[in-house]
């Protein structure tokens, strides 16, 4: 049994030492530290004692910030702890240098390292600092003030390489110092688990292990499916219910509810990609895609939107007529179903409430977001840190459980190197799946020490690809496939950030993060393509590092708002696609992908209507993640009740600033996607796709892909069912293809 919530505290999970890796120099690391300290600098009066880091400010105004942090600190502590959260520099916390440092030597490609390595190589010589900073001085030599002035400065410079120094470093460090500050929980009033919902015990997963030997391990299998998200999970449900063999395999590792929420640190750094680090080719997009057993629908926020009519008549006129069928909207049905996904159950939060409010006020579209959350009520919005109430069904808790129950068998820690083909007079038919696997140790396996490593092949029928957008065209490429189309079409629905700062105190995080959308500007070009605008996840170290930092003090201030912030997001349904390829140093995820002119100016739309909407709903302030434009302030003579609404003078003056600007210039602006799609799309043809539409690869017989990768273009809505579905028919299909037994069914060579 589950213990009381009153009682309940996650278990711990291990993370595996900091990578001893040399990185950089020491006079590399005390130059990256006091940029560091320049972000997050320790704030104090001209008498107190004062460091390299410590940022002076006059009496007066440090008394009015303490005041102010004392004012909404929930503590009898409330004075001290405001004064060691001002007090609090980066450098000071191990744990800072700690972050850095795994981040550094794991997850930032070896261009990027090296790139900043040259920077501060040639801020440590005279010649070089003269270049960068004016100054023959040593950058960190220089008092806070200058090196603020200098750093800030670079975000604009001519130098490009300067510009994408200044991006990195604020995203790092903003990053860094919200999952380590000893002060910010304290501040926030963030609690460590969620005060609604129960903690309750999950499915309990079982996984195959291996003991140590030289030779590989074999196995024989009907199929192999390569991910456990939530299209491998679905296919996994429906061929082991038609009674075949099923192993599914997933490189991450499986937490248990007892586990849930993770802290921040841990949560990033065991179930998502690249530990939460994956930002594309140009800086401008953080990417967050799940990597654990479950994948994405494990850290994902419950919002459960079918594929909308206009998307299916699209995707259906491309060659593709099964999703205009009632075949395929039986599959989202059965989907659906299975996790109890409906909206009669659905209690809004503060922050949901508030933009159905701005809809109401402004005359816009607006709707309930259906929620997977077993026809029942879910209050909890921590579901990115792992969901510890299981109320939220994701594959975890429906799929991959009726997979196991229906005889499924799993493998975790297995990194497939490559699938197994054999070539026969008509093509290449797939066999297997070729990788390593490593067991679990007092790190989960991720510190190699004492985990157990073995070779493995698994010998199969038929091969199911679904380790996601980012990680299943990596692995056709790696096993030797030559489609072109491999890895491109990616579609991200980038996002862009609001913050509308309100009155009253409300704990954003409390509650489901997104049961609304406003579809008011979907259609912007006629074409089916705008933007959406809804709630996010308001865990902190979420939303908190994606907004602009402008000195030291204002970022500390900002960010102790958050408790009475209602966040939004502009999704935009993108035109503009990209593309993820290996690393040609070492073979990880690159996404090379900028946001497009059009879809910027839709975003921008949608920026204008979250303002409008958060105006007329009473908000003090509207700060977005584009640094080139100032947050909004309310005047003081305007009270909530304006009867200018959305025509106020000051809010129609901001509006027309924006207007002005270069629309969300992707080097002043911090986009952020949790949904990929399309880079092994579908289609009619081998000359413009991937796989088929029974998911097969071209020109092989037996390969497979199911997952978000396949779709045709942009899904518009949160990609979980419509992913779900493709994988509900083509894993139907699949599983009659076997039951026939011919090695032909479904060959389009």
């Amino acid at each position: 049994m589950a213990e009381p919530a009153s009682q309940y505290v996650p278990l711990d999970v291990p993370l595996p030492p900091v990578p001893t890796t040399k990185i950089f120099t020491e006079q590399q690391w005390t130059t990256l530290l006091s940029l560091a300290d320049t972000v997050i600098p320790s704030i104090r009066s001209p008498t107190a004692y004062k460091s390299a880091s410590t940022k002076v400010i006059p009496h007066s105004e440090l008394n009015r910030a303490l005041a102010t942090l004392t004012k909404t600190i929930r503590s009898p502590d409330a004075s001290t702890i405001a004064a060691q959260y001002l007090e609090e520099d980066a450098s000071s916390n191990p744990l800072f240098r700690e972050g850095l440092q795994r981040l550094f030597s794991q997850y930032v490609h070896d261009e990027g390292r090296n790139g900043l390595g040259f920077i501060l190589n040639a801020l440590n010589t005279r010649a070089g600092s003269l270049l960068l900073t004016g100054s023959v001085t040593p950058i960190h030599e220089q008092p806070l003030h200058v090196r603020e002035e200098i750093f800030r400065g670079w975000e604009t410079s001519r130098l490009s390489p300067l510009r994408g120094v200044y991006r990195a470093c604020t995203g790092m460090f903003k990053q860094t110092w919200v999952k380590f500050s000893p002060t910010l929980a304290p501040v926030l009033g963030f609690p460590r688990v969620p005060v609604h919902g129960k903690p309750a015990d999950g499915f309990k997963h079982t996984f195959l292990q291996f003991p140590a030997a030289d030779e590989p391990e074999t196995i024989e299998t009907d199929v192999v499916i390569v991910g456990s998200g939530c299209g491998g999970s679905v296919a996994a449900k429906n061929l082991a219910e038609a009674g075949h063999r099923v192993l599914v395999l997933d490189k991450s590792y499986h937490y248990t509810s007892n586990h849930f929420p993770m802290n921040f640190n841990e949560a990033f750094t065991s179930m998502f990609e690249s530990g939460g680090a994956v930002v594309t080719d140009d800086g401008s997009m953080a990417v967050l895609a799940g990597s654990t057993w479950g994948g994405g629908g494990t850290v994902n926020w419950s919002a459960a939107l079918q594929t909308q009519g206009f998307v299916r008549e699209e995707w259906a006129k491309n060659g593709l007529p099964f999703f205009t069928s009632m075949e395929f909207q039986n599959s989202l049905d059965r989907v659906s179903e299975r996790m109890g996904v409906d909206v009669e159950h659905i209690k809004h939060n503060t922050t949901n409430r508030f933009i159905l409010e701005g809809a109401r006020r402004l005359g816009y579209a607006a709707k309930t977001v259906p929620q997977n959350t077993g026809h029942t009520e879910h209050y909890c919005g921590y579901c990115t840190l792992g969901c510890h109430s299981t109320g939220k069904k994701g594959p975890t808790e429906t799929f991959l459980a009726d997979a196991a129950i229906a005889g499924a068998t799993f493998i975790e820690g297995f990194r497939a190197n490559k699938i197994l083909f054999t070539d026969t007079k008509d093509g290449q038919v797939a066999s297997g799946v070729e990788g390593v696997w490593t067991s679990r140790d007092a790190y989960l396996g991720r510190s190699g020490a004492t985990a157990v490593q073995r070779k493995v092949t698994i010998k199969a029928k038929r091969v199911v690809v679904s380790c996601g957008t980012l990680q299943s065209p990596l692995l056709l490429l790696r096993s030797g496939l030559k489609n072109p189309h491999i890895g491109r079409n990616l579609h991200l629905h980038p996002v862009a950030i609001a913050g509308a700062v309100l009155d009253e105190e409300f704990r954003p995080w409390e509650g489901a993060a997104l049961t609304t959308v406003v579809n008011e500007l979907e259609n912007l070009d006629n074409q089916g393509h705008g933007v959406k605008i809804e709630a996010l996840s308001m865990v902190p170290a979420a939303f908190l590092p994606l907004f602009p930092w402008r000195n030291g003090l204002d970022y500390k201030l900002w960010v102790q708002k958050l408790p009475r912030m209602a966040g939004l997001i502009m999704l935009a349904r993108d035109r503009g696609s990209g593309r993820v390829y290996p690393d040609p140093g070492d073979g990880r995820i690159r996404i090379d992908y900028t946001v497009s002119p059009t879809d910027r100016k839709h975003i921008v739309e949608g920026l204008i209507a979250s303002a409008k909407m958060a105006y007329v709903s009473g908000a003090k302030e509207f700060h977005t993640s584009w640094r080139e434009v100032p947050p909004f302030i309310r005047p003081a003579d305007s009270d909530t009740e304006d009867a200018e609404g959305a025509n106020n003078a000051a809010l129609q003056a901001w509006i027309a600033e924006v207007r002005r600007k270069k629309p969300l210039d992707p080097e002043r602006t911090m986009f952020a996607s949790a949904h990929q799609m399309g880079t092994c799309r579908m289609g009619k043809s081998p000359r413009t796709s991937v796989v088929d539409s029974d998911c097969q690869v071209w020109g092989t017989r037996g390969l497979y892909v199911v997952d978000a990768s396949v779709f045709p273009s942009a899904s518009g809505v949160n990609p979980m069912l419509t992913n779900m579905a493709i994988a509900d028919r083509a894993s139907r299909n699949l599983a009659r293809s076997l039951r026939r037994g011919d090695p032909n069914f479904h060959a389009r060579l």
